[in-house]
């Protein structure tokens, strides 16, 4: 079984966040984002430099993962790729970007989806890395559009991320401190009313509402207390609307 369908739609998030940056004014490239105080420069690096990892650890079996034994923190090894980019034009890092989400689509391409992938704290299915492709680089074009003071619409493919969100809950409950009891169910409503759903259904612990709502507060764009529309059903599920996490 292949990973085309994610890959399609992997392809599809990235085109659109590079279509709005050539709408961005080159002037407009030191805006700030909400995230770690980044601005869209410093954002677009971030996903370059994270490309040439992730196709390392397609083509390589992860050979540069140990870089990160250089830096005393992963905050201060997800900053050097950030400084890397601060001596490039705008479009040059664009084109940083592009050659390597290029690389990694082409290696997941020949990917099953069952094959193993090393990441930086855990391995995981190559189904599951392009998945968390996907909802990074739907993270930061969420930051990129708050920066020029737009809303980045809602597509299908937050299903992609509903699904990884309530898969690596188990990874989330444990991150913070919590044994994950009893499993949650996830049901995220997209556009045009569409149902993206993850989890048994015959769980009584369920985060209901909008998918968009879902996937910003499990990449940490949107503070659970802040939530205006989800319906959370237990006490499982309260803890999990806190913690969920995909990074």
């Amino acid at each position: 079984m292949r990973v085309r369908e994610i890959l399609s739609d992997l392809v599809a998030e990235q085109q659109q966040l590079d279509q709005f940056l050539q709408r961005v004014k080159v002037r407009n490239w030191t805006a700030l984002t909400p995230s770690e105080e980044w601005d869209i420069r410093d954002t677009i690096s971030h996903l370059a430099h994270t490309e040439e990892y992730a196709h390392n650890a397609l083509a390589e079996d992860g050979s540069m993962l140990d870089d990160l034994d250089d830096y005393e923190t992963f905050d201060d090894f997800t900053e050097s790729g950030v400084e890397r980019g601060r001596d490039m034009r705008p479009q040059d890092v664009i084109e940083w970007w592009r050659l390597g989400r290029a690389r990694v689509v082409d290696a997941l391409s020949r990917a099953s989806a069952r094959d193993r992938v090393p990441w930086f704290f855990s391995e995981m299915s190559a189904r599951s890395f392009a998945t968390l492709r996907l909802a990074e680089t739907w993270a930061h074009g969420l930051d990129i559009h708050a920066a020029v003071g737009e809303e980045a619409p809602d597509t299908d493919r937050l299903r992609h991320i509903i699904v990884i969100i309530q898969k690596i809950l188990p990874w989330s409950f444990e991150q913070a401190g919590y044994e994950y009891e009893t499993p949650v169910r996830i049901e995220g409503i997209g556009p045009m009313y569409a149902k993206y759903t993850a989890g048994p259904e015959d769980t009584d612990q369920i985060i209901r509402g909008p998918a968009g709502e879902i996937c910003r507060v499990g990449l940490h764009r949107l503070h659970p207390d802040d939530v205006e529309n989800l319906v959370v059903k237990g006490e499982v599920a309260e803890t999990a609307l806190q913690v969920m996490r995909t990074y």
